[in-house]
């Protein structure tokens, strides 16, 4: 399995996030059904990291992705984003055949 890669700016923005969550907070990502195209990422605040989590860490930022959501990510890099339409989280997916103009959904 390919892994899943954090840019560098992106641990940034995700530190600068966790500084004013709870302590042992990360960011977990996952995919889910649904969207323009078919699935979409979500994005949430957890404590939590299970098992079969798979746990991406760069530059003390940490990202969580449930087993599940993996496969649909593999290869990926998750970045950040600063241009003329905003910030954003963006995920790289070698794996997407088409993806939404809005970056947060694309299908396999």
């Amino acid at each position: 399995m390919n892994t899943i890669t954090l840019s560098q700016s992106a641990a940034k923005r995700i530190n600068q996030i966790m500084a004013k969550e709870a302590p042992g907070s990360k960011l977990r990502i996952s995919v889910n059904g649904g969207g323009c195209s078919g699935f979409e990422y979500a994005f949430d605040i957890d404590t939590q990291v299970k098992d079969d989590d798979l746990v991406i860490e760069r530059d003390g930022a940490a990202v969580i992705v449930d087993e599940i959501s993996a496969q649909y990510m593999e290869g990926s890099e998750i970045d950040f984003v600063d241009d003329l339409i905003g910030q954003s989280f963006q995920i790289k997916n070698p794996l997407a055949t088409s993806s939404c103009g809005c970056g947060t959904s694309f299908s396999i």
